[in-house]
């Protein structure tokens, strides 16, 4: 979890200083104030098209090597590329060499984070008693809206401190220079955990067996149900939680004109609501199952869109926090069962590979793409509601895999292990024949 906190500090100081710095700074000047949004949201997307090749890539190796080593990598190319950002020279300095560099860390940073979220969540999921694994596999989910938090203070607190031409200038550097000593804490105490002992077990066969495969070939081999169906799930997810978090800056900020310190503040208490009932709802998907759990998410996401842009129209403080809060209450029903739905979808020797594959595929055209189109759709029609009609057809799809998904509660991994063998003893029996 401490760890997570580090990855997520800062892949949404990214996000957040996208719509606040690199729109002014790193690209040309524009008479549409939406133009160098969408072209520094476009530098963000890049962070996601990384992050599944991160995920391929980590959940191979990690299936075969361990989740601890993969994770300490992980932590160690997220530190270097968000601390380089810091140094980058701005577009009045160097033209588009800035946002060449920028698209190259950017690339980095999304690839590590891609393989970061499976092998924590594994950490915790592997280790975790079966009837409680919903609980504590939501603790590193529980990790992202702290490191969102801690992002949106550091740069909440520069803002208030600095004047905005000294913010823009060098103050927003500092919260990626931070970087170096959040990485160093999260590094040490990953080299104090250990690998799961059912995957112990799993590697050891790996290593005896020549027969047994793993990697993302074999996953979407033998397990397409479980991968397209962990996509599915994840559309909506993604989609919601990128709205309101990264789009409701642009729509309270541009469109409302609402005070950039202001706008952090509330962000920074919706994100300890968040933290807090994470693992709550976790909890809840151990007593009444991961399918309704999630259910009450998706139909949420539905109507999300067209309660809180209203509210934002007010201007109200209070009013806007509310908002913001339930949008990311309602996305913890989602988000908080995801670990364990995902985990007990596949068996040990490709668990890494399955997760990373089904979660983070999805983000390219989820939430990668999702404050891109809200933009676009806000400066088009000039309204929200075409961007709440968007989370709601969003909705729909996951709708679909909820629907389709089987519920696991309590279910034993070991067995699924066990099954997954019996599988692959009929089929070598099969292939012989």
């Amino acid at each position: 979890m401490a760890g997570t906190v580090v990855e997520w500090y800062e892949f949404f100081l990214y996000a957040t200083a996208a719509t606040l710095v690199f729109n002014k700074i790193m690209f040309p000047p524009s008479d549409d104030p939406y133009a160098p949004i969408i072209a520094a949201l476009a530098t963000y997307a890049v962070g996601f098209i990384a992050r599944p090749l991160g995920g391929i890539v980590f959940g191979h190796f990690g299936d075969k090597y361990g989740r601890k080593k993969l994770l300490q990598l992980a932590i160690i190319l997220v530190g270097v590329a968000t601390f380089l950002m810091g140094c980058l020279p701005t577009y009045d300095q160097i033209g588009y060499w800035a946002v060449g560099l920028l698209l190259v860390l950017r690339f980095t940073q999304g690839f590590a984070v891609g393989g970061e979220w499976g092998g924590a969540v594994l950490l915790v999921a592997e280790h975790s008693p079966d009837k409680t694994r919903g609980f504590w596999a939501s603790w590193p989910q529980a990790a992202v809206p702290i490191g969102n938090l801690v992002a949106t203070l550091v740069l909440l607190v520069l803002s208030r401190t600095l004047t905005e031409e000294q913010f823009l200038a060098w103050g927003w550097r500092i919260g990626f220079w931070l970087s170096v000593v959040i990485v160093a804490v999260g590094y040490y105490i990953r080299t104090k955990i250990t690998d799961a002992p059912i995957f112990l077990e799993v590697q050891k066969e790996i290593e005896e067996s020549k027969e047994t495969r793993y990697g993302v070939f074999e996953v979407l081999k033998r397990y397409p149900r479980g991968v397209f169906t962990a996509m599915g799930l994840r559309f909506a997810e993604n989609i919601m939680y990128y709205l309101v978090v990264t789009f409701s800056i642009t729509y309270l900020s541009v469109a409302l004109e609402v005070n950039t310190a202001e706008i952090l503040g509330l962000l920074a208490l919706a994100h300890v609501v968040h933290m807090v009932v994470i693992p709550l709802i976790g909890g809840l998907a151990d007593r009444i199952g991961r399918k309704p759990t999630y259910l009450i998410g998706v139909l949420g996401a539905a109507a999300w869109g067209f309660i809180a842009f209203p509210l934002f129209d007010t201007k109200n403080p209070l009013v806007i926090v509310f908002a913001i809060s339930l949008g990311l209450f309602i996305h913890a029903f989602m988000y908080a069962p995801q670990p364990a739905i995902m985990s007990e979808m596949f068996p040990t020797r490709m668990r890494y590979s399955g997760v990373s594959l089904g979660y983070q595929v999805t983000s390219i055209v989820a939430g990668s793409l999702a404050p891109i189109i809200a933009v676009a759709l806000l400066s088009q029609f000039g309204t929200y509601v075409p961007v709440a009609i968007y989370l709601a057809i969003a909705a729909g799809v996951s709708l679909i895999a909820v629907i389709s998904l089987r519920e696991t509660k309590g279910s034993s991994l070991h067995e699924l292990d066990r099954v997954d063998q019996q599988k692959r003893a009929v089929g070598r029996i099969t292939a012989d024949a």
